[in-house]
């Protein structure tokens, strides 16, 4: 069942909001809301050909500005992921952000694009592009960022989210979807048993305030080594002192995977149950894999159920954590009259998990 769009009619800071619905003639379908350009539900066919809601998230408006989880869905800016103490400098110009997650500035501070209402426009049956003007210093990020999302459904079931920004100062930015995924579907309990394949050679270590320590790391004979098609849950209780950092996978891994029309090809999950298979490809150079560590039961999602301990997963793409301060890091730097332009794909089929 999708969302009632009545339920999403609402007004938020003078700026109106609504549902809005995507599909191709296979029966996939997205629902996205502009009230933090959020992903609330993604309808995608298992192995018997029913369609199951794979993504985590609410009924109504309301309850994602009630939500103790501020980030379930979202569009993230202007910096996905952590910068260490909420801090940075560009051109000998320090820049202070607000802090949001103890001493650090996580997913853009406490107003980042989960919290605004983004304009919209249905270009098409399949397409819908969101916009905002982040103005200059907002959350102390330097100048007016002009930034666009196009997320779109294709016929051969893959979910695209398409990014671009410009700005007239020099500034930081990385730019993802955080969307919380179950591939059994929302409700049916933990990710543990997903079977996971992450195609990378390397992660980046973080310390206990999950700011990376700036060395890239091989994940062979760790924990984070899914270079095979392993099970989420098979070490994530290993005693490692990375696992104990992020109190399970928080971490981002470093891509090596293969090239496929300019996308590199990220990562591999399957649902135990559906046989949901959700391919990830991608420009960034990163993947944040979370395993919902910090899932606490204190919310109700859609279909009634609580958002329990590590029920769902998110597959971030991005450039890594906190490169502002790590010289190291692909660089995050957009200069005035460049253009920011990247692409994830998300595509869906069936496997028999058994055997993959």
């Amino acid at each position: 069942m999708l969302p009632n769009p009545s339920k999403f009619q609402d007004n938020i800071n003078g700026k109106p909001t609504s549902l809005y619905m995507l599909e191709n003639t296979n029966g996939m379908t997205a629902a996205i809301t502009n009230y933090g350009g959020r992903l609330v539900s993604l309808l995608v066919p298992n192995k018997d050909k029913e369609l199951v809601d794979i993504v985590v998230g609410f009924n109504s408006v309301s309850e994602y500005e009630k939500s103790t989880e501020p980030y379930f869905g979202a569009t993230i800016g202007r910096y996905g992921n952590r910068i260490a103490e909420g801090k940075f400098m560009l051109d000998g110009i320090s820049y202070q952000l607000s802090r949001n997650n103890g001493p650090n500035c996580l997913h853009g501070g406490k107003v980042g694009f989960q919290s605004v209402v983004w304009e919209a426009k249905m270009i098409n049956d399949h397409t819908l592009e969101l916009t905002y003007l982040s103005k200059d210093m907002e959350e102390g990020f330097p100048g007016n960022l002009t930034v666009s999302v196009v997320y779109s459904i294709t016929e051969e079931n893959t979910f695209k989210c398409e990014y671009h920004a410009t700005t007239d100062k020099k500034t930081v930015i990385n730019l993802t979807n955080h969307a919380f995924y179950n591939l059994n579907g929302e409700g049916s309990g933990n990710i543990l048993n997903h079977k996971l394949q992450i195609f990378a050679n390397e992660f980046t270590p973080v310390d206990n305030n999950l700011i990376p320590t700036g060395i890239q790391e091989s994940v062979s004979e760790t924990p984070f080594d899914f270079s095979q098609p392993t099970t989420v849950g098979i070490h994530i209780n290993d005693p490692s002192e990375q696992l104990q950092n992020g109190m399970g996978y928080d971490h981002n891994f470093v891509l090596s995977g293969a090239r496929e029309d300019g996308l590199i090809y990220a990562a591999r999950v399957i649902g135990d149950k559906s046989g949901i298979t959700m391919d990830v490809f991608t420009k960034e150079p990163g993947l944040q894999f979370y395993s919902g560590n910090f899932m606490r039961s204190e919310n109700t999602l859609k279909g009634g159920s609580k958002d329990d301990f590590r029920t769902a997963f998110a597959m971030e793409t991005q450039h890594y954590p906190d490169s502002p301060n790590q010289p190291s890091f692909p660089s995050t730097v957009l200069e005035e009259g460049q253009v920011y332009h990247s692409v994830t794909q998300y595509k869906f089929s069936t496997i028999d998990f058994e055997t993959a």
